[in-house]
């Protein structure tokens, strides 16, 4: 059998964030989906610290499979450390992830 997955020149792969409806505007890129999901935690609404931020679900379908990867995703502000670089502001947004399974679509 073949491999599906389609994998970039430089060893990236595409990860769609599905909406409960199928929809799939956002796409997120990662050597990993836990990468990918990563990144598309750092766009939730953050909480004040780690423990007050909500969890939400985030499903990332991997381009050209039928695999949904289950993340709970959580984002949060945080004190910039102390040798970060000028450019950076003095508050950051932190994210984490925790993963929940993989389901195939039907589709």
């Amino acid at each position: 059998m073949e491999d599906k997955t389609m994998v970039r020149d430089d060893g990236k792969r595409n990860f769609a964030l599905r909406a409960t409806d199928g929809d799939e505007s956002s796409v997120f890129s990662g050597n990993t989906p836990r990468q990918a999901a990563l990144k598309a935690a750092r766009r939730l609404e953050p909480g004040s610290s780690e423990d007050e931020a909500d969890r939400i679900e985030l499903r990332l379908r991997e381009k050209g499979t039928d695999k949904v990867h289950i993340y709970e995703g959580w984002a949060w502000h945080e004190a910039a450390p102390d040798d970060k670089p000028d450019w950076m502001p003095d508050e950051i947004t932190e994210a984490n992830v925790s993963k929940q399974g993989i389901e195939h679509l039907d589709e």
